[in-house]
């Protein structure tokens, strides 16, 4: 199913899969012309280097475009398969895992360009990078839960698509996207850590751009979260979707 998500995106184009590679190269070279030679952007005080913002901004939504994609259509995932719905023997919970697959392979892509314009930029590789399975397993355990949790009130409220994005939307600006942590005061700065997306995006940054090793202690804290949410999300899509035929 995840290769059929996959294939059926480009389905008729003229360059198929071919876009998938595309359009990340388009917007990170985009990117390094507006924010390091049109702004002059840098990212840190000291900082002299013209492609790196790029780098770090296109690193940064990499994570954001993964959690976007999942959170984005889990609402309408049940109320897109209503075929399976009638179907008793159908499991309707990797619906959510099939999107995620979907959205794992666009962001392996975008990876693999990053570490294309890292190469051809003299960058150098630190061995920390072989750390991002382990920042990304708790990320997709805490997506899985939030999808099951969406997908299950999309069904019954079905305004959940409209409040999840806008909310998207905030969450992207009030991550360290755009901005390093630092140019936030120490009290202000806390507080974006209630943002799922803060953790990620600062440690995935750390690891591939910086060769920093990971905050081991908050991951455990945010994998323990992750796991708690990914387990309630999936007991409350269990209870639930036995409303979800005579609702549809």
């Amino acid at each position: 199913m995840v290769k059929r998500e996959v294939i059926g995106r480009y389905r008729g184009s003229f360059l198929g899969l071919l876009w998938s590679f595309v359009n990340p190269v388009l917007m990170l070279t985009i990117y390094t012309f507006v924010f390091g030679f049109v702004f002059k952007a840098r990212w840190g005080q000291d900082n002299t280097d013209k492609y790196e913002f790029a780098l770090v901004l296109f690193t940064g939504l990499i994570v954001f475009n993964l959690f976007s994609e999942c959170i984005s259509r889990a609402p309408g995932l049940i109320l897109a398969n209503v075929n399976y719905v009638k179907k008793v023997i159908f499991p309707l919970e990797v619906l959510p895992w099939v999107a995620l697959g979907s959205a794992l392979f666009h962001a392996g892509i975008s990876l693999g360009v990053l570490f294309v314009f890292l190469a051809v930029l003299g960058h150098d590789f630190s061995w920390t990078m072989l750390w991002l399975p382990m920042i990304l397993l708790p990320f997709a355990l805490l997506i899985m839960g939030l999808s099951w949790l969406l997908a299950s009130v999309g069904v019954f409220i079905r305004d959940v698509g409209q409040i999840v994005g806008m909310a998207l939307t905030v969450l992207m600006f009030m991550s360290p996207i755009f901005y390093p942590l630092s140019a936030l005061p120490d009290s202000v700065s806390h507080y974006l850590f209630l943002n799922p997306l803060t953790l990620v995006v600062d440690q995935v940054r750390n690891i591939l751009i910086w060769g920093q090793q990971p905050h081991w202690s908050y991951l455990a804290v945010y994998t323990a979260i992750s796991i708690f949410i990914a387990w309630f999300g999936l007991l409350w899509f269990e209870k639930t979707r036995k409303g979800f035929a005579d609702v549809l």
